[in-house]
């Protein structure tokens, strides 16, 4: 059951409240200090504060100052306070200190438990969304705590802020545009257009219109001067997915852009300069491509001066689950079901699933299971996997184990960086010798030391 503090100095009162709200695990306070010594020992999501507190019953000045100190200790607590009928600008001072909501005596079962209900349900809504954004870097966009997302994490980090253009590798439904947008956003042309084009979804006889745009006249059906997705991405930034898929003979006219920064309309003859940062993408092999005459080789070295290699999810851990879980948010949300997570049986299955779609296969997944759930938690069935897998929390979730394998892994690779020096290899881990050899010793680590 959910904690719920009540903080009434009125006897009657905290009985009336506690047999209305017996769903709940209600903890009983009656002034401000009790009050705060509940909510340390406590920590309930909700509270449901009287203003007139003692000793200062008549006024409202005990109360706020509880409100605050609540605040200022849980700011994520939900603090409905109760006020009586003509203090109506009490309790709008009370909302303006940072109150959730307010109710006005007398009381009524039936409408303090539906905002109650509802003060609960935005508190735990919050904190998943705080969950996620701490896991995965959910305000740049990228999801995931994973070591190897970790590394694309930084590369981006690096490079969004230069003009380099990036070229992303990766299977179908890694999320290659989102990196991209990540690319965008932490740059100085955030405030510019975002423009994406997919070169393998439009028809060869039209994607030279797309990206350049026409002249009035220029062919049939073309009744106006209409600009291309260059064009349109003046001062941001151009994404061209699937990059692989481009048609040959177009390739030469988007290297002669990428060199010269200027295109040329079709049908027209005026050179346009254009300033756009471009981020390319596929899913092909465009070496390979380049040996076999179906991408142009200096077009791929020009959009290459970065490669970021983006992993398959069945190689990103637990990535999996917290996206799952970033899912389940939305589309709870986006379809106003309440879904609450995950049961063990699903957590195993998301892990256990080899992914060959990817996140977007995953996506497709919780977005059916959410619809289709009849209860709270969304279990392996409703994810459409039939064949039970258990989840080992014990080997998951064992923190000696994993520091253990997280500190003899960070051992390992700074002695390979330090060429087998002792001294070096304490330096970068920041330890004395003493304490590497004590680790050294802990961990059975063999480890000769270069002379």
């Amino acid at each position: 059951m959910e904690k719920l503090l009540i903080v009434d100095d009125d006897k009657g009162i905290q009985k009336q409240l506690k047999w209305s709200l017996a769903d709940y695990d209600v903890v009983l306070a009656s002034d401000k200090d009790s009050a705060i010594s509940a909510l340390r020992l406590h920590e309930p999501k909700v509270v449901l504060l009287d203003l007139g507190l003692p000793p200062d019953e008549a006024n409202a000045s005990e109360g706020l100052a509880a409100l605050q100190q609540i605040l200022s200790l849980a700011p994520f607590t939900k603090v409905i306070v109760i006020t009586g009928n003509d203090e109506h600008q009490v309790a709008l001072d009370a909302i303006s200190h940072g109150a959730y909501d307010f109710y006005q005596k007398p009381l009524d079962g039936d409408v303090i438990n539906v905002i109650v209900r509802r003060a609960f349900m935005m508190a735990e809504l919050e904190q998943e969304n705080r969950h996620i954004r701490e896991l995965g870097g959910v305000d740049s966009g990228i999801i995931g705590n994973s070591v190897v997302m970790d590394k694309v994490r930084n590369i981006i980090e690096r490079i969004a802020p230069t003009e380099i253009t990036a070229l992303l590798l990766g299977e179908s439904g890694t999320g290659k545009e989102v990196l991209a947008n990540a690319v965008h956003k932490q740059s100085n042309r955030v405030k510019k257009p975002f423009i994406a084009i997919n070169c393998a979804s439009i028809p060869e006889t039209l994607l030279e219109s797309e990206l350049f745009g026409f002249e009035k006249g220029a062919f049939t059906g073309a009744h106006k001067t209409t600009k291309g997705k260059i064009e349109m991405a003046e001062g941001g930034t151009l994404f061209l997915d699937e990059i692989g898929d481009m048609p040959f003979n177009l390739q030469a006219k988007l290297l002669r852009f990428l060199q010269e920064r200027v295109i040329e309309r079709i049908g027209g003859r005026q050179e346009i300069p254009v300033d756009v940062r471009v981020v390319c993408a596929t899913n092909q092999d465009l070496l390979q491509m380049a040996e076999q005459k179906t991408f142009r080789e200096d077009l791929y070295y020009r959009i290459s001066e970065m490669v970021i290699n983006i992993p398959p999810l069945k190689d990103r851990d637990f990535d999996v689950v917290v996206l799952g879980r970033y899912f389940l948010l939305k589309f709870a949300q986006d379809y106003n079901v309440k879904i609450k997570g995950f049961t063990d049986t699903a957590v195993a299955a998301l892990k256990a699933h080899d992914w060959p779609g990817n996140i977007r296969e995953l996506q497709n997944k919780i977005k059916s299971a959410v619809i289709m759930a009849a209860g709270q938690l969304i279990s392996s069935q409703d994810l459409g996997f039939y064949e039970e897998v258990e989840l080992d929390i014990d080997q998951q979730f064992n923190l000696r184990s994993v520091r253990g394998q997280a500190e003899s892994k960070a051992i390992k690779e700074a002695y390979t960086l330090a060429e087998g020096n002792m001294s070096k290899t304490a330096q970068m881990l920041g330890v004395t010798r003493p304490t590497l050899y004590g680790l050294l010793e802990k961990y059975d680590l063999n480890l000769k030391e270069s002379v």
